[in-house]
């Protein structure tokens, strides 16, 4: 019985520690192996659904790798100059994903172009559509 209080307690003054250690920001390697990770499971999941040729694939992750790298460095750079505005870090985004949009349209089939679109595309474009005109309507 005062094993397991003792394990208990172990346990309580142990888990802060450990909810420290994961808020820790991760390295410039680890962030970079995290988004390559996140690549690769975005080009495999375009393989299966699309039915990508070998060559395909290659483009698909060529695009996705200098899109997010792109897309990361200048997030980075607003982080870095310290802008809190969350509408300049969307228009990064928009821009990027548009970017990947408009490449992804260059390299599919008709037959995959309208699976990328069912699959979600078609949506997330029409939203950076709307967010676009909004700042349009803004100035």
């Amino acid at each position: 019985m005062k094993t397991k209080h003792i394990l208990i307690i172990l346990i309580g003054m142990l888990m802060p520690l450990a909810a420290k250690a994961q808020q820790q920001p991760l390295t410039p390697e680890q962030e970079e192996k995290k988004m390559r990770e996140g690549i690769e499971q975005l080009v495999l999941r375009y393989e299966e659904t699309l039915g990508l040729e070998v060559w395909q694939t290659f483009y698909v992750d060529s695009i996705l790798v200098h899109n997010y790298t792109a897309m990361s460095e200048e997030t980075k750079a607003l982080a870095e100059n310290r802008v809190e505005n969350p509408d300049l870090y969307q228009i990064i985004s928009d821009k990027w994903e548009n970017a990947t949009y408009e490449a992804f349209h260059k390299i599919l089939d008709e037959a995959q172009w309208k699976k990328y679109l069912k699959g979600g595309a078609s949506r997330a474009k029409k939203a950076r559509d709307v967010r676009a005109a909004k700042r349009e309507g803004k100035k």
